[in-house]
């Protein structure tokens, strides 16, 4: 019987990273959820069936930090020191900031990435009754510490 690592023929392996030493690494991640005007009146008036949004959306996005290796395929389990989700109510959209803390042989770029795209989800979720027009958009990395690659501040657009 013959194994073939799947790495040697160029197919998907999830990266070795026994041998990195433990850092402190901090991802920051943003994403917007633009709606409608009167939608974003009945979140501050708490008039949105479902309950409390943003509570709820906050919940959400640290819940979804904590569970990414389960949903991103080659993505490392890793133990998460900290994660909140922060926003920002504007006229006509919420932006949306995650940031996810650990100390590890690897970051958390994609923990807090998927922190805000659940966070939106959310939002999108409880709201869409009301308002099935809502658009979610420009998810990104903004920055993230620590690690072999060094620092990385995303540059203003």
């Amino acid at each position: 019987m013959k194994f073939t690592h799947f790495n040697e023929e160029g197919r998907a392996h999830m990266v070795e990273v026994g041998e990195k030493k433990d850092t402190k690494r901090v991802a920051v991640a943003y994403g917007r959820i633009r709606m409608k005007e009167e939608t974003i009146d009945m979140i501050k008036a708490g008039l949105i069936e479902k309950g409390d949004v943003l509570s709820v959306a906050q919940i959400g996005g640290i819940m979804a930090s904590k569970k990414t290796s389960e949903l991103i395929p080659m993505c490392h389990n890793i133990f998460i020191s900290g994660s909140d989700i922060r926003f920002n109510i504007l006229k006509d959209s919420i932006e949306i900031e995650g940031e996810v803390r650990t100390v590890g042989k690897t970051g958390v770029e994609m923990e807090a990435l998927t922190a805000v795209s659940i966070a939106a989800l959310t939002i999108y979720d409880m709201c869409k009754a009301v308002d099935k027009d809502m658009v979610i958009e420009d998810i990104k990395l903004l920055k993230k510490t620590g690690g072999k690659s060094g620092d990385y501040i995303r540059k203003e657009e």
